[in-house]
């Protein structure tokens, strides 16, 4: 069967669709069962920018999606959701199955949001689909509530503990390091963080938060200037590869204070490296986030965030508990093979094929 996986490029766009495209394409036993290709639709950049890539790379499906079988379409909020509606329709009129794979924090927000006309798109952009992934239980059951497919099913992310075994330290080394990785804004509670790091160091000045990834990185290194932390908070840009590792291998803990979240790869590359997770109780987070492998806290309670930071910082004994505990909850069930396990199964079932040599 031949598969085509359409959603951001993996070179041209930072974030966790990329992330999971990429695993899918590298994939092996995917790939022994099924011939997949990747087809990037979206890059990163201004909006002409955007605005001409995407006009292309849809006239460039229009030269070869003739050749495929099946068609997993990752799907974001807004401009992402209308595009990938005008991608599926062109699917269905040929025949053909889908996957829709919703990816975004806040999609049901956006579709509230929208008017009678913009609803019927979305509408009928899920019940064309042959099957709806999302990305917990919670996610799953709020989806099917609202669009009524009755083909909605549930696929974690998953990393590869192996990739981030060079990560794994004892937390002895760096008791009050703390590191949050990905974009930086309001939505992703770094504004929350710089001032809970302001309370916690008040008590605890060993503490450290080191701050990489895009977005408002500017705006956030002018609050860490305002509240004197400059010699506590560092704020770096976008990091990958070794660098991430190294900044992971140099903490005790990940925080991710977001206000809305799916299931975030950084919180799930944290556990891989045996770290203390802090977080708060949005979309697939506490289906992954318990009392064994983390913390979590309302978003926006600035306060409860300063008191997890406390909680963890020079708790040695505590991450050293925490730190073989979250690797095996990641090799169990959110591992890469597991998320592609199931995700064979997916595509089966889409296709309307049996069983296939993973069940």
């Amino acid at each position: 069967m031949k598969i085509l996986v359409i959603g951001p490029s993996e070179t041209g766009s930072r974030g966790g669709m990329a992330a999971v495209i990429r695993s899918i394409r590298e994939g092996e036993a995917l790939n022994r069962e099924f011939e997949i290709d990747t087809f990037p639709s979206y890059i990163d950049g201004s909006l002409p920018r955007r605005l001409l890539y995407c006009i292309f790379a849809y006239f460039r499906f229009l030269r070869c999606y003739k050749r495929y079988d099946l068609f997993h379409i990752h799907t974001a909020e807004k401009g992402s959701a209308f595009r990938k509606a005008l991608y599926l329709r062109t699917i269905k009129r040929a025949g053909k199955r889908a996957v829709i794979h919703v990816h975004c924090a806040e999609f049901l927000d956006f579709y509230d949001g929208l008017g009678p006309r913009g609803k019927g798109i979305i509408d009928r952009f899920f019940r064309r689909a042959d099957l709806v992934l999302a990305l917990s239980e919670r996610w799953r059951q709020e989806l099917e509530r609202r669009f009524e497919t009755g083909t909605c099913r549930v696929l974690h992310n998953g990393v590869d503990p192996e990739e981030c075994r060079g990560a794994v330290s004892d937390p002895a080394e760096h008791p009050n390091s703390f590191v949050m990785l990905g974009r930086m804004g309001m939505r992703k509670g770094s504004y929350d963080l710089v001032e809970a790091a302001a309370l916690a160091a008040q008590r605890n000045p060993a503490l450290r938060l080191t701050m990489a990834g895009d977005g408002e990185v500017e705006q956030v290194r002018a609050r860490v200037a305002e509240r004197g932390l400059e010699d506590r908070v560092a704020v770096l840009g976008w990091v990958d590869g070794e660098k991430k590792l190294e900044l992971l291998r140099n903490a005790a803990a990940v925080v991710l204070p977001s206000y809305h979240e799916g299931l975030p790869m950084a919180i799930l590359e944290g556990m891989a490296a045996g770290k203390a997770i802090i977080s708060t109780t949005v979309g697939a987070i506490p289906e992954v986030v318990t009392g064994e492998n983390g913390t979590l806290v309302e978003p926006g309670d600035v306060i409860a965030l300063a008191q997890a930071l406390l909680q963890y910082g020079g708790n040695v004994a505590a991450l050293r508990r925490i730190s073989a505990g979250s690797r095996a909850r990641v090799e169990a069930l959110f591992s890469v093979q597991e998320m592609h396990r199931r995700l064979a199964e997916y595509y089966r079932q889409a296709a309307g094929e049996g069983a296939g040599e993973w069940s």
